[in-house]
């Protein structure tokens, strides 16, 4: 039977988050929240989540607050501590403690979430540390602000995609950029909350208080924790990764060829099939799916 995607909507702190999950056939080994980086959508986690239930694992794949389908913040508080929250409000809805599998800024709420609350089981970053390169960040940076006046056409869209990582293997195309973009009043427009980017918190001037919260949180982790880099990142450099195996000792650490800062989109194979390894090798437990898995109220 093939797997399908089943919409659902989730409790954060104070915002409706939009996800999608993807159940095993059979038997479950546990849950996990696949968790975008800033600027992305669920979406870039499809394949991802697709695979993870076809090899038993319930998948839920989330928009975080602001962006894709999920509420904007009416305070426009988008740093990572909110993000984590949202998390934290996200695993008290569930029926067991999740994997946190983030990517970027995903990451980086996630490891804020299991730092100070420990809500999860196990504890993956793609591409992000507590040292980032604060080159890499300003590229993003750039690259978002670009976007903020739209797009004449959806091609004007991947072009900018294009030019901002032109070394990635399977080139986006127009109609999965569709996904990630509105139109409203002629022009295409990145669907989430441009506040994102001016909010206090993201700013350069809190680059040093970021690093301190998010080294505290990695001396708080004590579940399994697996970092996979893109090994061109220029967001993490090896530096980076070093740094977070001595922040946690018992992480993994992990390498995805000819992959840059978003590693869920340059080679989402080699991630999925890495996560893969790590879960079923460091986390997995089976017990039998019951009708009763999701009658949660925090879910539709």
């Amino acid at each position: 039977m093939p797997i399908t995607t089943i919409r659902t909507e989730l409790r954060g702190d104070g915002v409706t988050l939009v996800a999608d999950r993807w159940e095993p056939a059979s038997a479950k080994k546990g849950i996990v929240l696949l968790l975008h980086g800033g600027g992305q959508t669920r979406h870039s986690w499809q394949r991802t989540g697709i695979r993870l239930a076809d090899n038993g694992w319930c998948a839920l794949a989330i928009d975080a607050r602001g962006h894709g389908e999920s509420e904007w913040a009416e305070d426009g508080d988008y740093g990572s501590n909110a993000h984590a929250r949202d998390l934290a409000a996200v695993a008290a809805g569930l029926d067991e403690p999740p994997v946190l599998v983030g990517a970027s800024m995903g990451g980086m709420a996630s490891l804020l979430a299991q730092g100070d609350h420990g809500i999860g089981r196990a504890l993956v970053l793609v591409d992000i540390t507590p040292r980032a390169e604060p080159g890499g960040l300003a590229k993003i940076t750039s690259f978002m602000e670009s976007g903020l006046a739209g797009f004449d056409t959806l091609d004007d869209a991947l072009d900018a995609v294009v030019a901002y990582n032109p070394h990635r293997r399977r080139p986006p195309r127009v109609e999965g950029l569709r996904k990630n973009l509105r139109l409203r009043d002629g022009r295409w427009y990145w669907h989430w909350d441009p506040r994102m980017i001016t909010y206090r918190e993201n700013t350069d001037d809190h680059a040093e208080v970021r690093e301190a919260r998010a080294r505290a949180a990695a001396r708080a982790v004590r579940v399994p924790t697996l970092l996979i880099r893109g090994a061109q990142s220029d967001v993490v450099s090896a530096d980076g990764a070093r740094d977070l195996l001595e922040l946690i000792p018992t992480a993994r650490h992990i390498d995805v060829g000819g992959a840059g800062h978003m590693v869920s989109g340059d080679d989402n194979d080699l991630l999925s099939g890495g996560l893969l390894d790590f879960l079923d090798g460091d986390v997995a437990y089976t017990h039998e799916v019951t009708t009763t898995d999701y009658d949660s109220p925090h879910h539709d």
